[in-house]
């Protein structure tokens, strides 16, 4: 039987060297949930202007028009 048995030092490999960025989560499903995540926004934002835009021209449809 080996003399350092329990001693595990460099078995396994080396990891990776990340960057800031890797560290913090950027990786490409975090790409991909920002642009899911902006596509919502976006369409949300759409929807607003278009109630915004019929409630604004329904009150000047409903007045009678004076001549």
């Amino acid at each position: 039987m080996a003399k350092s048995r329990n001693n595990l030092l460099g078995v396994g490999g080396q990891r990776k060297k990340l960057s800031r960025a890797e560290q913090q989560g950027a990786n490409p499903a975090r790409n991909d949930d920002r642009k899911a995540a902006e596509d919502k926004k976006q369409e949300l934002v759409r929807k607003m202007r278009e109630r915004a835009a019929a409630a604004g021209a329904a009150p000047a449809q409903d007045a009678p028009a004076e001549s």
